[in-house]
């Protein structure tokens, strides 16, 4: 509420907990900071991960003000925390004009048939990046 009264940003905001200490805090930033992927949850996440020195949350819990959005789930299935407790629904979001259902729906369909249309450009050496992570032994698997 207070990113809403100060004028930050949305009505969103994110902790990270480990052992029982809040170690992040994220509120949504997208107009403030004119950064799409601004948003309570990646806040908190990028700023948990940097103190941890991690690109993974095991053993951390998030907590969020409302539920995540389709890319912020990502994220948090990327950062793997142990468990994610959040205040508000989707459709209460919605009700507020933060509506992301068509996201969720985009998800399901064909590349081509999205709204936003994408195409596939097949390239011989397309796949070499993929090749070259596989043969590199000194990877950090994720």
């Amino acid at each position: 509420m207070a990113n809403v009264r100060e004028g930050k940003g949305g009505p969103f905001g994110a902790v990270v907990v480990k052992d029982g200490a809040v170690i992040a805090e994220g509120a949504n930033a997208v107009t403030r900071t004119c950064d799409p992927t601004a948003h309570a949850e990646v806040c908190a996440i990028r700023e948990a991960c940097r103190k941890l020195g991690s690109f993974q949350l095991t053993g951390a819990e998030l907590y969020t003000s409302c539920e995540p959005c389709p890319m912020c789930l990502g994220a948090i299935y990327w950062a793997r925390p142990d468990r994610v407790f959040y205040a508000a629904t989707q459709e209460q979001a919605s009700a507020a004009g933060f509506d992301d259902s068509f996201i969720y729906r985009e998800i399901a369909v064909s590349p081509e048939g999205r709204t936003i249309p994408m195409a596939h450009v097949s390239l011989e050496e397309g796949a070499a990046p993929f090749e070259e992570w596989k043969a590199n032994e000194r990877r950090v698997e994720y």
